[in-house]
C-alpha cells in the first residue's frame, strides 16, 4: 500500500489545479506554484528543507506529482554566493540539478528562483490578463500604487531568471506589507505562509487589478467601430472563413508545415472592427508566455471583410511576403554571433476583420493554444489601453527571449516528430470497419483525422476514441450528396487548417447474380463509390490546390477490381471505376504534388461494416460455407494463408502516405495475403 504526496504536496496540487482551471487567472502551461516543508534526508536521517515547484513546461490546470521538481533549499539558496552576475545567469539552470533531492522529479524551470529566494512557505506565479494589463500599462508603477496601495509592491521588467528571484525576494523584504508583487511587462508573484493564503494573496492581486481596471477604465479602449469592419453574419463569417483557411494555411506553412485553428470569438471579433486594432496589433504582444507562442506580431489583413475573397488572398499573399521581410530584419537587428538560427519568418497568428483569427502551430494543441494566448494579449491590451497606454518590452527583450539559448536546449529535448506530424486527413467509412482502422493508424503516426460517415454516431464515437478535438473530429456525411461533402471539407478547414491525405473507404456491397442485380443495386453501389470517390476527390484537389502543399489521395478499392468473380457485377464494376479513378487522378494532379494511389483489399471480414451488414452472409452462400467460416475460407485460397484484418489495410495506407514512398503515384497495392488470379499486369 503506497502513501499519498505530503500534506504541502497535496495542498500545492490542489491550488494550482483551481489556479489552472481559469483562463482569466493564467494561460495553458503558464506560470507556476511551489511549496515549501521539511522531510527526513534517508542518508543522513537530519531534517532537510524541500521546495517542491512545477517544473520546465508542465501546466497549472493539470499538473501532478510527477511533474513537480524538488529541491533541497539549504543547496539551492546558496547559488546566491556563486552567483556570476546577470550577465552569466543562465548558468544558473543547470546549477539548479545539484540541488535536486533524491531523483528530483520533473526538470526544474528558469522560474525555479523566484520560488526559492522569496522567503514564504508558498509561492504563486500567475499571468492574469488583468494583472499583465498592468504590468503592461504605460504608467504601471503608479497604477499599481493606486490599486494596492502598500499590499502589492512593484517590480521592473526583468527577464526571467535567477536575478529576477533576487529581485523580488529584495521588494519583499524591502515591504513587509507586501502580498505580492506586479512583474513590469510580465505577469505577477504572491506568497503566503500556508497555501491558503498564498492563493487568497494571488486572487486578491487578480480581482482587484480586474476590478481597479473595470470601475477606472474608459469605455471603448480600442476606439469606435471602424465603418465596414464589423463582424459578417455567422454563417457567412464561417463560409468566408473556410474559403480562406487553406491559403491562409499555406502562407504559415512557407517555412514548415502546420496545423491549424480557427477561432471567431466575441473577442477577437470586437477587437478587429476596431479603429486602434492596427496599431496596438503592431505592438505585438508582451507577456513572454504569449509571444513565445504568438511569435512577436501577428499578421493582420487590411482589408474589409466584404472584399472579394480573390482580392483578400492577393492581399493576404503580399503582406506575408513583407511579413517575412520584416522578421528577417528583427532577426538581424538583433541577432549575435551565438544566437540560435532564425526558426522561420512566417506568422502564426493571422487576424482577418469581420471573419476571425487563424493560429498555427506544431499540433492542433499547439495552434489552438496559440490563439488563446493571443486571446489573452486582446485582453491585456484592452485593460492597459482603458486605464493609459499599451507599453510592451521592448523588442530587443522580447529577441532575447524568442531566441534565448534556454528555450532552443528545450526544443532540442523535444521528441521528433512522428511520420504523419502536421498533415491532415480526412477518411470516409471511418465509423466502423476499415475506416476506423485506418483513422486510428493516421492518428497513432501524428495525424490529425476527420471521420467522416454516414453515422454520425459511430463517427463521433471513433473521433473521442482516438482523442478528441486536438486529434480527431467528427462530420456526417453522405458521399453521394456534394453539398455535404463540400461541408465536410468546410469542417476539416475549420478544424485543422486545410486536408492533406484523403481516404476513400466509404462503400457498400449487395452480392448478386446478374439476373437479379437491379437497376437500383447498379445505381446505388456505383453512387457511393464511384460517384462518391470522384465527389471527395474532387473537392479534395480543391482544398490541396489552394494550399500548395501537395498532399495524397487514397482509394480502398479491391482485389475485386481486376478479379472476376461470380454474382458479383454491380461490385465488381464499381471497383474497377475506382481503380482507375488512380490512374486517371494521379496523372491529372500530378503537377500538383497531390499522390494519388489505391489499396486492393480482400476478404476483409472481421471489423468490416460491410460484412456485418449482409454482405458476408451473402457472399457465404456463394461459396457454399457457413458465414463464421468466411475469414478462414478467404484465408485458405491465399498464397500465404492468412486472414485479412481491416488493420492490414490501415498498414498500407500508411505505407503509401507515411514518407518513403515520395515519389509513387498511380500504383495499386494489393492487401489480399497473396491472390494470384488478382496480381497487377
Amino acid at each position: 500500500m503506497t502513501s499519498g504526496p505530503p500534506p504541502e504536496v497535496a495542498a500545492l496540487l490542489a491550488r494550482a489545479h483551481r489556479l489552472g482551471a481559469d483562463p482569466t487567472v493564467t494561460n495553458y502551461a503558464g506560470g507556476n506554484a511551489s511549496a515549501k516543508g521539511r522531510a527526513t534526508d534517508p542518508v543522513t536521517g537530519s531534517d532537510t528543507g524541500l521546495m517542491w515547484v512545477k517544473g520546465s513546461g508542465g501546466d497549472l490546470g493539470t499538473l501532478t506529482e510527477d511533474g513537480l521538481a524538488v529541491l533541497r533549499l539549504d543547496r539551492l539558496r546558496a547559488l546566491v554566493d556563486v552567483y556570476p552576475g546577470v550577465e552569466r545567469e543562465d548558468e544558473m539552470v543547470a546549477a539548479f540539478d545539484h540541488c535536486l533531492y533524491g531523483k528530483g522529479g520533473a526538470a526544474p524551470s528558469i522560474d525555479t528562483a523566484m520560488h526559492g529566494l522569496v522567503d514564504a512557505a508558498h509561492v504563486d506565479h500567475l499571468h492574469p490578463d488583468a494583472g499583465i494589463a498592468l504590468a503592461c500599462a504605460a504608467d504601471g508603477e503608479k497604477l499599481t500604487a493606486e490599486c494596492f496601495g502598500d499590499t502589492v509592491a512593484w517590480v521592473p521588467w526583468r527577464r526571467p531568471g535567477f536575478q529576477l528571484g533576487l529581485d523580488i525576494a529584495a521588494v519583499k523584504a524591502a515591504h513587509p506589507r507586501a502580498v505580492g508583487v506586479v512583474l513590469g511587462g510580465h505577469g505577477i508573484t504572491a506568497w503566503g505562509e500556508t497555501s491558503e493564503e498564498c492563493e487568497r494573496n494571488a486572487m486578491h492581486i487578480v480581482r482587484g487589478a480586474a476590478a481597479f481596471l473595470a470601475e477606472r477604465g474608459r469605455p471603448e479602449p480600442f476606439g469606435p467601430e471602424t465603418e465596414g469592419y464589423g463582424p459578417l453574419p455567422e454563417e457567412e463569417r464561417r463560409e468566408r472563413a473556410a474559403a480562406l483557411a487553406p491559403y491562409v494555411r499555406a502562407l504559415a506553412s512557407q517555412g514548415r508545415p502546420q496545423i491549424g485553428h480557427f477561432t471567431d470569438s466575441a473577442t477577437v471579433l470586437d477587437f478587429l472592427a476596431r479603429a486602434e486594432h492596427p496599431r496596438l496589433a503592431a505592438l505585438g504582444t508582451s507577456c513572454p508566455d504569449h509571444f513565445l507562442r504568438t511569435k512577436v506580431r501577428p499578421l493582420v489583413l487590411d482589408l474589409p471583410p466584404a472584399a472579394p475573397l480573390d482580392e483578400a488572398v492577393a492581399r493576404l499573399r503580399e503582406l506575408h511576403a513583407e511579413y517575412r521581410e520584416e522578421y528577417a530584419a528583427y532577426y538581424a537587428r538583433h541577432a549575435t554571433a551565438d544566437s540560435p538560427a532564425m526558426r522561420g519568418a512566417d506568422p502564426a497568428i493571422v487576424l482577418v476583420p469581420g471573419v476571425g483569427m487563424f493560429s498555427f502551430g506544431k499540433d492542433k494543441q499547439t495552434a489552438r493554444v496559440a490563439g488563446e494566448f493571443y486571446v489573452n494579449a486582446i485582453n491585456v491590451m484592452r485593460g492597459a489601453e482603458a486605464v493609459s497606454s499599451y507599453a510592451p518590452i521592448e523588442e530587443a527583450e522580447k529577441f532575447r527571449i524568442e531566441y534565448w539559448e534556454l528555450e532552443e536546449a528545450k526544443l532540442r529535448r523535444m521528441p521528433a516528430p512522428k511520420p504523419l506530424a502536421t498533415r491532415v486527413a480526412l477518411v470516409t467509412g471511418a465509423g466502423s470497419g476499415i475506416g476506423r482502422a485506418i483513422a486510428r493508424r493516421l492518428v497513432a503516426e501524428g495525424a490529425c483525422v476527420v471521420v467522416a460517415d454516414l453515422n454520425g454516431d459511430n463517427a463521433t464515437a471513433v473521433a473521442e476514441e482516438l482523442g478528441g478535438p486536438d486529434r480527431a473530429v467528427a462530420v456526417t456525411v453522405d458521399v453521394t450528396d456534394e453539398e455535404q461533402i463540400a461541408a465536410a471539407f468546410r469542417a476539416a478547414v475549420l478544424a485543422f487548417g486545410g486536408v492533406d491525405l484523403v481516404v476513400n473507404n466509404a462503400g457498400i456491397s449487395i452480392s448478386k447474380p446478374l439476373l437479379e442485380t437491379t437497376a437500383r443495386d447498379w445505381d446505388l453501389q456505383h453512387d457511393i463509390m464511384a460517384r462518391g470517390s470522384f465527389l471527395v476527390s474532387r473537392e479534395a484537389a480543391r482544398v490541396m490546390t489552394a494550399q500548395g502543399l501537395g498532399g495524397d489521395i487514397v482509394y480502398i478499392a479491391s482485389k475485386n477490381a481486376v478479379f472476376a468473380g461470380p454474382n458479383n457485377i454491380a461490385y465488381s464494376a464499381t471497383k474497377a471505376d475506382q481503380a482507375h479513378q488512380v490512374r486517371l487522378l494521379a496523372a491529372e494532379l500530378g503537377e500538383h504534388g497531390i499522390r494519388v494511389n489505391g489499396v486492393n483489399p480482400d476478404g476483409v471480414v472481421r471489423g468490416s461494416g460491410i460484412f456485418a451488414a449482409g454482405w458476408g452472409a451473402q457472399r457465404a452462400a456463394t461459396y457454399g460455407i457457413e458465414e463464421e467460416e468466411l475469414g478462414a475460407f478467404y484465408a485458405r485460397r491465399t498464397l500465404l494463408k492468412r486472414e485479412v484484418l481491416p488493420e492490414h489495410v490501415a498498414n498500407a495506407v500508411f505505407a503509401l502516405t507515411g514518407g518513403d514512398l515520395t515519389h509513387t503515384t498511380g500504383l495499386h497495392v494489393p492487401v489480399d495475403a497473396g491472390v494470384a488470379a488478382a496480381f497487377l499486369r
